[in-house]
Order: C-alpha cells, then sequence, then structure tokens
C-alpha cells in the first residue's frame, strides 16, 4: 500500500461554454506537473465552466463536452502525466447530473455525482440537474478519496457519510461566488467538517468573472487539526501537497510540503470586495470580447470609483471618461472630473448636453405646455440623464467601447435612477455596493495599491470627491439626501428591508440600533413603498457585480405588479 500522495489542487479561471479552452488549462497544468504529482483536482463543472443555467439543458453541449473529455482521457493514456479530476455533466434519464471525472493515466474513468443542488442566492440548479445518490469514496492508488461537490460539503451529512465510510481525505471542487464575509463562513465550514469527520479537507474554488457572479477563489488546505495550512484568493495559484499515511495507518498532510501559497493569502475587507468589482468587471469585458470602456464623468464619488475599477482592471488605455456638462454643472465638478481622470491617466472628452436640452424642450413646448405637470415634475431633469446616456450610447457605437453604467445599490433601490438614461451601459460595476461602501471603497482605495491592479499607485481620486455632498446636479441646489435622507440612514434601512426581508417597524428599530440615532417608521415605510415601485426599474437595469447575500436580479425576485409591496 502507497504510504504518499502528491495533490495538486488548481484554482483557476474557467470560461462557460469554451470548452476547447478549459481543457486546455487542465492539459497545461498536467504538462506542468508530469512526474511530479499524482492526481491534479480542478474546480466544479471546470469542464464547461459554471454556473451554465439552461445551456446544460442542451444535448448538443453535454455531447460536444462528453467528446473533450474523452479526447482528454485518450491522450492521458500512457503519457507519463498525473490524473486528474475534472468536472461536467453527465446525462441522465430526463434531467443530467452535475459529475466529477476522476481520469486515471490508462484513460478509465470513475465517476462521481452531486447529491445537494442548490436553489437559493443566485442558483438554481434544480431547474437543470438531477440529484446524484450519496456519494462513496473513491479508490485511488492505495488512498480513499471522499469526493463531495460544492453544496455536498455545506451539508454534514455527505462528509459524515463518506467517513464512515472509509475515506482518508475529503476533495471538495466548488463553485462557490464572492460575497462580503463568505471566506469566514467556508473555514468555518472546514473546520466544522474537521471537527465531525476527523479529515484533512482540500477545498477547490474556481477564480474569475461570470456575468455577475465573481467567483474569488479561497481554495485552502486543512489539516486534520483544522488548522489551515494554505489558501489564495481572487488569483490563479496551486497548492502543490502531499498526503502521507502515518504509522498508525491515519493519513494527513506533510505540512512542509505545500507550495505556491501562504496561509494569509485571502485579503480582509475592503479589499476582497475591491477585487471582486476589478475581476468581475475585467472578465466581464475580456470574455465577451469588449476593447474597453467607456463612462460618464460627472464629478461625483460613484463615477471616480467606477472610473478608478475600470482603470484598475482594464489599463488606463481602455477606458474612455466623458463629462457631459448641463447649466447646472458646477465648476467643481468639472475640475473635480478633471483631476481624477488626470490622476488614473485616462482621457478625457467633454461633450456638452445644452443644445440637446434645448432641443427637447422646443420639440415638446408644443406638446407640455397645456399639460401641467405634478409639483416634483422631473420630466426635464431626465432629459439631461437621457441626453447623457445617448451620447455614450452613441459614443460606444462608434469605438465599440461597452457603456459602464455607475449607479450604487442604494440609488437602484430606491428608483433614484432614470431609465434610459444614467442606467444604460452593458454592465454596473457598483450595482449591488451600497453608497455608504462606495465612500468606504473609494478612502481605501485612495490609500492602498495592492499588487495585480493595473491602475496607478496612490491616490486615483481628489479629496473632494468623498467629502462633498453628493447631487445629481439637475436643479439648482440638488443634492441626494434631500430626497433620501443621510446615506448612513438609508443604508441602514436598506441593509434590513433587503437583505433580511424585514417589515418597515422592524427595519426602523434595527436601523437606529446600527446608526445610534432614531430612525423613525414613516421613514422606513417610505424606503419600503420607494424600493417596492422601483421594482420595473431594476429589472431593466444591466447585470453588475454580485457582492451581498441578496443582489438585484437573481438573488431578488418579486412581482413588478405587486400591491403588498415589501
Amino acid at each position: 500500500m502507497s504510504t504518499t500522495l502528491r495533490i495538486v489542487c488548481v484554482q483557476a479561471n474557467p470560461t462557460v461554454g469554451a470548452l476547447q479552452d478549459n481543457f486546455d488549462i487542465v492539459r497545461r497544468h498536467r504538462e506542468q506537473y508530469r512526474g511530479k504529482a499524482d492526481l491534479l483536482v480542478f474546480s466544479e463543472c471546470f469542464g464547461t465552466g459554471y454556473p451554465l443555467q439552461d445551456l446544460v439543458l442542451r444535448p448538443g453541449f453535454r455531447r460536444d463536452f462528453r467528446s473533450a473529455l474523452d479526447t482528454l482521457a485518450s491522450e492521458m493514456r500512457g503519457d507519463g502525466g498525473p490524473a486528474v479530476l475534472v468536472g461536467g455533466p453527465l446525462d441522465g434519464a430526463a434531467l443530467p447530473y452535475n459529475a466529477a471525472f476522476l481520469i486515471e493515466t490508462d484513460g478509465s474513468m470513475k465517476v462521481v455525482l452531486k447529491h445537494t443542488l442548490p436553489n437559493d442566492e443566485v442558483y438554481d440548479e434544480k431547474r437543470v440537474f438531477a440529484p446524484g445518490p450519496l456519494p462513496s469514496p473513491v479508490d485511488f492508488r492505495g488512498f480513499r478519496l471522499g469526493i463531495a461537490i460544492c453544496e455536498d460539503f455545506w451539508h454534514g451529512k455527505i462528509a459524515q457519510a463518506l467517513a464512515a465510510e472509509g475515506a482518508e481525505v475529503l476533495i471538495v471542487p466548488n463553485g462557490s461566488h464572492f460575497r462580503a464575509g463568505k471566506q469566514a463562513v467556508r473555514l468555518a465550514i472546514g473546520r466544522r467538517t474537521v471537527k465531525a469527520t476527523g479529515l484533512p479537507v482540500l477545498y477547490v474554488n474556481q477564480v474569475g468573472g461570470q456575468d455577475s457572479l465573481v467567483f474569488d477563489g479561497g481554495s485552502y488546505v486543512m489539516d486534520r487539526a483544522g488548522l489551515v495550512i494554505a489558501q489564495a484568493g481572487f488569483r490563479e495559484a496551486a497548492f502543490d501537497i502531499t498526503l502521507e499515511r502515518g504509522e498508525d495507518g491515519v493519513v494527513d498532510l506533510c505540512r512542509g510540503d505545500v507550495f505556491g501559497v501562504t496561509p494569509n493569502g485571502y485579503p480582509d475587507e475592503p479589499e476582497a470586495m475591491y477585487w471582486a468589482l476589478v475581476l468581475g468587471l475585467r472578465d466581464y469585458v475580456d470574455k465577451n470580447g469588449f476593447p474597453g470602456v467607456v463612462l460618464g464623468m460627472s464629478g461625483g464619488i460613484d463615477s471616480a470609483l467606477s472610473a478608478a475599477v475600470a482603470v484598475d482592471a482594464l489599463g488606463a488605455d481602455r477606458v474612455l471618461l466623458v463629462r457631459m456638462p448641463s447649466p447646472y454643472t458646477s465648476a467643481e465638478s468639472m475640475e473635480d472630473a478633471e483631476q481624477a481622470s488626470a490622476l488614473l491617466g485616462t482621457r478625457l472628452l467633454t461633450v456638452p448636453i445644452a443644445p440637446a436640452m434645448e432641443a427637447f424642450d422646443a420639440m415638446l413646448a408644443p406638446v407640455l405646455e397645456d399639460r401641467p405637470g405634478p409639483a416634483d415634475d422631473t420630466t426635464f431633469e431626465n432629459i439631461q440623464a437621457r441626453a447623457r446616456g445617448m451620447t455614450l450610447m452613441a459614443l460606444s457605437n462608434r469605438l465599440g467601447l461597452m457603456v459602464l453604467s455607475t449607479g450604487n445599490k442604494s440609488e437602484m433601490s430606491v428608483g433614484y435612477a432614470t431609465l434610459y438614461g444614467d442606467m444604460c451601459g452593458g454592465y454596473s460595476v457598483l450595482k449591488d455596493v451600497y453608497k455608504t461602501v462606495v465612500f468606504r471603497l473609494a478612502r481605501w482605495r485612495n490609500a492602498h495599491w495592492p499588487s495585480g491592479l493595473l491602475g496607478p499607485q496612490g491616490a486615483v481620486m481628489p479629496d473632494r470627491i468623498i467629502a462633498k455632498p453628493p447631487s445629481a446636479e439637475l436643479r439648482e441646489g440638488q443634492t441626494d439626501e434631500q430626497a433620501l435622507g443621510a446615506y448612513e440612514h438609508l443604508d441602514a434601512v436598506l441593509g434590513t428591508m433587503v437583505e433580511g426581508l424585514t417589515g418597515a417597524d422592524r427595519a426602523a428599530e434595527l436601523a437606529s440600533i446600527a446608526v445610534g440615532q432614531p430612525i423613525s417608521t414613516a421613514y422606513a415605510e417610505r424606503i419600503g413603498r420607494l424600493t417596492a415601485r422601483a421594482q420595473y426599474k431594476r429589472d431593466q437595469s444591466p447585470p453588475g457585480v454580485v457582492v451581498t447575500e441578496r443582489t438585484y436580479g437573481p438573488g431578488w425576485r418579486l412581482p413588478v405588479t405587486n400591491h403588498y409591496g415589501l
């Protein structure tokens, strides 16, 4: 019986549907570790990319995946490289299974099926996959491998069942997306599992952006004592480890044989959230073939932070900033936008929208003059936002750049945004970021520059942008907090209503505790009404990076026609 087993856990960035590219990543790692490893472990559904949504229901897609898998297995026969654990779909009687294929160097395969299918947050696997039976350990070169695919690990009964059947190590291919605080949850589950089973854990997650989801990696190696030997976040990495069976027959990690990563290789907040925004935008732009992005640069904090993330993700040469002043735009905003652009090193265009405003005024005057509007009429304010949206879309059409929307979650919640205006775009990097967090991230980025960002070191936005009261500047003397209340209060209420699904009374109570000031139930009720009424706007908003537990879109599904409210 062998006493050691060398495993490399690969944290890499697959692309959904890119079968050839994904399997080529597997091939490159096999070549790199030829003669140096027994087994390479990749993340959940690595061969196809993840999540697959309805793509996995297409028989032709599954057939092409199986062909690519069989081709790899055929190439591996006797070539001297390591065995591979790689995931993808397996045809079932009605729905396919979510499977992990262990391919040996003789080309043979052993298959483990995912038993527990997630159907919460942003996942809907019960719709596209069939649940497999409870998995059993897999025999591999004298060791018993307990393979638990993603959700199977998050529920203790699977790990305990594998341990009861003689598993000596738990190998966990994952497709777990980022949200704030998620890594602490993963590690806590690992420690709980180790305590319950007495087995070391090799947790392997993918890294990279897939539409709204960002996979942060967070792969880790944990020994039988629950000690994290290595972990890595927001970058590609490989954990090169050796399992050893002691004289007592117990299998554990060889402490000195973990290479390439460090125990503290996962960043703390807010760096983790900032990296999620950068990685999500970078992969959305690059994987969808855009040459770069264009965004409106108002001189406010949302556009300044969006621009900083864009430059850090793509580089200054792929980001075009556009000032679009109206007669209400302040000289300070023009200066701040110019200074932020200079700090970032980007191109900056200026396109005044006054001519468009005048044209719309003249065009609509005969139609509207006999139709008085309400006291809070926003008709001509929205025309300004839509003139800016049209300008950005024209530049997008001509230059091929994707329009980057700059709205934040606080304002998207209550509808403080203009359809076909500031909401237009292909992606919204701050869509799931509350305004108070926008301020926090802006201050953090001005003070930090971790390795790997493509933007400049040092401050990337003027302090005045962070300090001044936010304003849409659509009329004289306007500020956002006149309409919404203090952002600290707004976010405290939204955090309990949206993330916690509470009613107005409870939201007001919890928000008051959070901010240390009384917040009235009437205010919470007003915010709840605004949030419910804005559902039709959010349904038409571009995708954006998920960073909270309940994101608008896949994690928040309410009817537009809804007389109950929140």
